[in-house]
């Protein structure tokens, strides 16, 4: 499933085979568990997301919530968005090193951490990179970001 058109969280679990529902819910129950206060889960883009409402924060390049972190079902793995680690080189490294240590190789594009099984996953390498931001932080680099943005540079 690349997409869904599920409209809640719990919808899109329903969706999936039990297997993969599993694989979900634990990352899912791992995100939950070191997201820092203030971002709110839900559906985003067809994949579970974690964001910044519009109430906190509603000034956005394309009028919707600023999102943190997503977690999605693909057809032939999972992918967990970690838009803080795009957001940040360091927190990005930091990740790279804890795999490289570990001796795992790491799947990952821009935000896009990508794995087959559960054991791919390093837990506590990304729940240090989930709960690195607060909201106040993060909204701070989305502005310093689009400064930088509009300025060109």
């Amino acid at each position: 499933m690349v997409s869904s058109a599920a409209k809640s969280v719990d919808a899109y679990l329903a969706e999936l085979p039990p297997e993969r529902r599993i694989v979900v819910s634990m990352v899912r129950d791992l995100v939950n568990a070191h997201i820092p206060p203030g971002y709110e889960e839900g559906m985003a883009y067809g994949m579970i997301g974690w964001s910044i409402p519009l109430s906190r924060y509603p000034v956005t390049y394309n009028k919707q919530p600023l999102s943190y972190a997503g977690l999605a079902a693909q057809k032939n793995n999972y992918a967990l968005y970690l838009m803080c680690a795009y957001a940040e080189s360091g927190q990005e490294q930091a990740l790279r090193d804890a795999y490289a240590k570990a001796g795992r190789k790491l799947d990952m594009g821009k935000s896009c951490l990508r794995f087959k099984s559960l054991d791919e996953l390093l837990v506590e390498p990304v729940a240090a990179l989930i709960e690195s931001l607060s909201v106040e932080q993060f909204i701070a680099r989305y502005e310093a970001s689009r400064k930088l943005t509009k300025s060109g540079k």
